[in-house]
C-alpha cells in the first residue's frame, strides 16, 4: 500500500536552534546597513562613540557634585544677568538654548529641501543654521568671559566647589567645540550646494552621485546630536 501520507518540506529559512540560531539572529542586523551609505553609517558610529563619551563626562559631572562636601553654586546665581540693577537668572542660557534650538528646525527644513533637489532654499537654510550656530557660541563666549571675570576657574570658584570650574569649562567647552566645527561644515556643505556640486557629480570633498544630496542628510544627523546634547548640559548645569 502506497502511503499518502503528506509531509511538508522543511522550511530553508527557519531559525536554527541553539547557538547557531542566537548567530543567525546577529548576523540578520547586516541587513539594516546593505541599503545605507558608507557616509551616513561612518556618521551613526560617530555619534555613538560621541554618546559614550559625552555620558562619560556627564556622569562625573554627577559623581563631583554628589559626592564634595563643600556646597555647589547656585545656578540661578552665577548665571544670572545683571539688567537695570536687577539680577535675571539663567536668561542668557535661556536665549542660547532657544537659538540652539530653532537651529535644529531651519537643518530639519534644509534636509527637506535636500530631499526635493531645491538647491538655493537647501543652502540658504544651511547659512540660517550655521548663522545660529555662531550666534549660539558667542554667547557661550560672553558666557565665559563673564564668568572667568567674575574669579572662575579650573581650579576654584569665588561660589562654592572647586569642581564646579573644571566640570562647567570641560564639558560646555567640549560641546562648543562640537557646535564650532559643525558651522565650519555647514557653511562648506552650503556652498557646494548653492554651486551646483551636487547636480554635476563635480570632484572634491563631500561630493556625492549625482542629485544625491545625502551630504545635507548627514549634515543634519551630527547637528540634531549636537542640539540633542545641549537638552542635556541644560539640564544638568542649569536647572539642577
Amino acid at each position: 500500500m502506497v502511503d499518502t501520507t503528506f509531509t511538508q518540506p522543511a522550511q530553508t529559512g527557519a531559525r536554527p536552534d541553539g547557538l547557531r540560531g542566537v548567530a543567525t539572529d546577529w548576523a540578520s542586523d547586516q541587513r539594516a546597513f546593505k541599503n545605507v551609505s558608507w557616509g551616513k553609517a561612518m556618521m551613526w558610529i560617530f555619534l555613538l562613540s560621541d554618546t559614550f563619551i559625552f555620558g562619560c563626562f556627564l556622569l562625573s559631572y554627577m559623581t563631583a557634585r554628589m559626592s564634595t562636601a563643600v556646597p555647589w553654586p547656585n545656578p540661578s546665581e552665577v548665571f544670572g544677568l545683571h539688567i537695570g540693577g536687577v539680577s535675571v537668572p539663567l536668561l542668557l542660557i535661556a536665549i542660547m538654548t532657544f537659538v540652539l534650538i530653532s537651529s535644529s528646525g531651519t537643518m530639519a527644513m534644509a534636509v527637506n529641501f535636500g530631499y526635493r533637489r531645491e538647491r538655493r532654499k537647501t543652502a540658504l537654510l544651511m547659512l540660517a543654521t550655521a548663522l545660529l550656530g555662531a550666534t549660539f557660541v558667542s554667547m557661550q563666549a560672553f558666557e565665559w568671559t563673564k564668568l572667568i571675570s567674575e574669579g572662575v576657574r579650573p581650579w576654584g570658584n569665588p561660589w562654592g566647589a572647586e569642581q564646579f570650574g573644571a566640570t562647567f569649562f570641560m564639558i560646555t567647552g567640549f560641546h562648543g567645540t562640537h557646535v564650532t566645527i559643525g558651522v565650519i561644515f555647514l557653511i562648506i556643505i552650503a556652498r557646494k550646494v548653492l554651486r551646483g556640486d551636487y547636480d554635476v557629480e563635480r570632484r572634491g570633498f563631500f561630493t556625492s552621485r549625482k542629485g544625491n544630496y545625502e551630504s545635507v542628510e548627514i549634515m543634519g544627523l551630527y547637528w540634531h546630536f549636537v542640539d540633542l546634547v545641549w537638552v542635556f548640559i541644560f539640564a544638568f548645569f542649569y536647572l539642577w
